[in-house]
């Protein structure tokens, strides 16, 4: 059997070797591309697995380009694209004998599109979840093979929730693998009606807006830390990175403040009685 597998970042290395790892005597094909500059590297490991299993390795970003038709010619049994950016031609997808499956990280119809699981951080979403589904001409609308929940705190950062996604990836992987190789993958169809969008993030989107809430400031800085290279503002002149915050219960209910102005945390009457008796502004202090 051919398996070809699209893939980038952390995840798609652990996945190839998931594959790898199950189907140690198949031929396996491994696509993918450079990493963006703000981006944890992945290109080299994935290469490098890829090379040293006997798999088949090609750096594109575009499969559909003519050069690489030769690739292609040969039969393919199951395609998976795993974190790949890049919509695929119809003849592509429907190139496969059995099956081309991409894996989303959302319970879809919701969450179609880009970067799902920070936007359901920066949302206050209580759970994320992965897709796998049948790939088709439009993004993230294929049928459903099968998902899977995947629980967020209000606390968990990008970096606690990435390792529980990709356990849910592997897990739907192994789960549905034996359906997958035989032809027999479920297929259910999305609702439309409950369909929901994200677009694609940039590396300005982590600028924290102070104007926002205390409660959306948070998940927006746990929402773009490690490994992102986190929230940012600027101060005195100079961009300052935020890796962490919490939120103070009960905190002081001001009538009077400015949007990021550094305040300190202690209650009003703390600072008064850390200071002793406060003076009159007459008086100099050294009167008997």
């Amino acid at each position: 059997m051919h398996i070809v597998v699209l893939c980038a970042t952390r995840r798609g290395l652990a996945f190839v070797q998931r594959v790898r790892a199950l189907c140690p005597d198949d031929q396996l094909t491994v696509v993918s591309f450079r990493e963006d500059a703000y981006e944890p590297p992945f290109l080299d490991d994935i290469r490098d697995f890829a090379n040293a299993s006997g798999a088949r390795f090609f750096e594109t970003r575009n499969v559909a380009a003519p050069q690489w038709e030769s690739t292609w010619g040969a039969p393919i049994d199951l395609l998976f694209m795993v974190h790949w950016r890049y919509l695929l031609p119809v003849a592509l997808i429907e190139r496969p004998q059995l099956a081309s499956v991409v894996f989303h990280d959302s319970l879809l119809p919701a969450y179609r599109g880009f970067s799902p699981t920070v936007w359901a951080i920066i949302n206050g979403e209580s759970e994320a979840g992965v897709t796998m589904l049948h790939a088709a001409g439009d993004v993230d609308a294929g049928d459903i093979i099968d998902q899977e929940r995947v629980p967020i705190g209000p606390d968990d950062t990008i970096g606690d929730v990435f390792p529980r996604t990709t356990d849910a990836y592997l897990a739907l992987l192994e789960r549905n693998l034996p359906a997958l190789r035989a032809g027999r993958a479920p297929r259910q169809p999305q609702t439309l009606s409950l369909a929901t969008y994200t677009c694609k993030r940039t590396p300005d989107d982590a600028r924290i807006n102070w104007h926002q809430s205390a409660t959306a400031i948070h998940n927006l800085i746990r929402a773009s830390t490690y490994p992102y290279p986190g929230a940012f503002t600027y101060f005195a002149g100079r961009r300052v990175a935020i890796l962490a915050s919490r939120l103070i219960p009960d905190p002081p209910r001001y009538v009077g403040a400015v949007a990021g102005r550094v305040i300190p945390r202690r209650r009003a009457t703390e600072c008064v009685e850390s200071r002793g008796p406060r003076q009159s502004p007459h008086t100099t202090g050294d009167r008997a």
